[in-house]
């Protein structure tokens, strides 16, 4: 990877995208020798939305299942697979529906790690996007991740001057609107970025919520998610529901 490296330095070539690029070197060839295909798959795709500074990632196997295109049954073992080989330590969430928190370990982590104390310091200025991660997530909406683009995103949004509680009105009323999607037999397809709300957080911000509307809207988010948790597998789709038009 280094001689190929120097090689496109010497030869002038660069990038077409010059962001969003993961360190996929020696441990990462070496991952591909003694995983399965399919744990390997899920190992790259891991590592690509793991937090650089951590080597974290979380997401619940329906998530990964969706992802991936495979079953949750076979993603438990493609999980089961990158803690025995020793590529991921891995805390399971309670059940199939509660995020699993990869970390992945030292040989196969490409990236240095911050030490405790940088860690700890950094705790109270990531407060906003450790919020925006969390809001984001629980909209249920989403592909289950919030990888470092992601954290970029939301540290561009507090700069800006975006409050919390404006990103997490955007993000209610964009779950909203995306369950109205689904529930009208538009494309199941999740949200997998934090930019998907921001020309809502604009138009929030030209015409804030009145009182009481974003309580509303949660309760709206809580009741087409389990609505749509039992229809998503039906093969029909309802005719219509009403949601948040604003």
């Amino acid at each position: 990877m280094a001689t190929e490296t120097q090689a496109l330095r010497k030869s002038g070539s660069t990038l077409k995208i010059s962001s969003g690029w993961f360190a996929a070197g020696v441990s990462f060839q070496r991952a591909l020798t003694v995983l399965s295909d399919g744990a390997f798959k899920l190992f790259a795709y891991v590592s690509l939305e793991a937090d650089r500074r951590t080597g974290r990632y979380e997401a619940t196997q329906t998530d990964l299942a969706r992802v991936l295109g495979k079953s949750r049954r076979i993603i438990g073992k493609y999980i089961a697979e990158l803690e025995r080989k020793g590529i991921c330590s891995i805390s399971s969430g309670r059940n199939q529906y509660a995020r699993n928190i990869f970390e992945i370990l030292d040989d196969y982590w490409p990236y240095n790690r911050p030490s405790i104390i940088e860690e700890a310091d950094g705790k109270e200025e990531d407060a906003y996007v450790a919020a925006a991660r969390d809001s984001f997530l629980a909209t249920g909406c989403t592909g289950g991740s919030f990888g470092a683009g992601d954290a970029r995103t939301a540290k561009i949004l507090e700069k800006r001057g975006v409050s919390l509680g404006e990103l997490q009105d955007a993000l209610f009323l964009g779950a909203c609107r995306k369950y109205v999607s689904w529930l009208n037999g538009g494309s199941p397809e999740p949200v997998v970025s934090l930019r998907y709300f921001e020309p809502i957080i604009s138009e929030i911000r030209e015409q804030p919520f009145p009182h009481g509307y974003r309580e509303y809207l949660q309760s709206k988010v809580r009741q087409m998610t389990r609505l749509w948790e039992e229809l998503k597998p039906a093969e029909g789709w309802p005719n219509s529901i009403d949601g948040a038009s604003r």
